[in-house]
């Protein structure tokens, strides 16, 4: 099974960005589709977007961060990215990524119960202040 280890949180002005990393450990992460999420304290955790597994050629992102995320991956380096730009204070919260052989199960992880996502990061902390 794989590991995954996010690292690159910090703090940020609104405004800044900030690349996170998720190295993966144990297997070769080509084999998984990766995504994203995020999660405040006391709310339930959001999703930030997936990207398939192999080259990556396909990624979906929720509604509300399209054009200011971007998720990109390096099978190479066995390491999965998430760019943030134009950060805003509402972006701060603990920032997960994880692993599934299929895309699908990514998308809907935090809207159908029934999903079990293979593996979790233990997550990194982003925060956007001044």
């Amino acid at each position: 099974q794989v590991q995954l280890v996010e690292s690159g949180g910090g703090l940020v002005q609104p405004g800044g960005s900030l690349r996170l990393s998720c190295a993966a450990s144990g297997r070769t992460v080509s084999d998984y589709a990766m995504g994203w999420f995020r999660q405040v304290p006391g709310k339930e955790r959001e999703l930030v977007g997936v990207i398939k597994r192999r080259s990556g050629a396909s990624t979906y992102y929720a509604d509300s961060l399209k054009g200011r995320f971007t998720i990109s991956r390096d099978n190479a380096k066995n390491t999965v990215y998430l760019q943030m730009n134009s950060l805003k204070p509402e972006d701060t919260a603990v920032y997960y990524c994880a692993a599934d052989p299929t895309f699908h199960n990514l998308v809907v992880a935090t809207t159908d119960k029934d999903i079990s996502v293979e593996v979790w990061g233990q997550g990194t902390q982003v925060t956007v202040s001044s």
